[in-house]
């Protein structure tokens, strides 16, 4: 199961270019925006373009991305209920 996260975790560092953090950097229950990795709303797009790029979702609800990108473990779990 922890797979999935690991690789989001690669992918977010590499689609947000965020050089100076590692994979074991990002907590998988830890916050995205905000607090946690202080992430942007053009960042919000860039997580949107790298599920389609990596897992192929699209997100038809704008107004979901709050709820599905809150960490790692939500984007994860989203991509579960997408593909089961």
């Amino acid at each position: 199961m922890a797979e999935l996260e690991e690789q989001l975790k690669s992918q977010i560092i590499e689609s947000l270019n965020l050089e100076d953090i590692e994979i074991t950097d990002i907590e998988t229950d830890s916050a995205l925006f905000g607090g946690g990795l202080g992430l942007d709303s053009i960042d919000a797009l860039e997580l949107i373009v790298m599920l389609e790029k990596f897992h192929g979702i699209k997100i038809d609800d704008p107004s979901q991305g709050k709820d599905i990108f809150k960490s790692v473990q939500t984007i994860a779990d989203f991509i579960r209920a997408q593909k089961a």
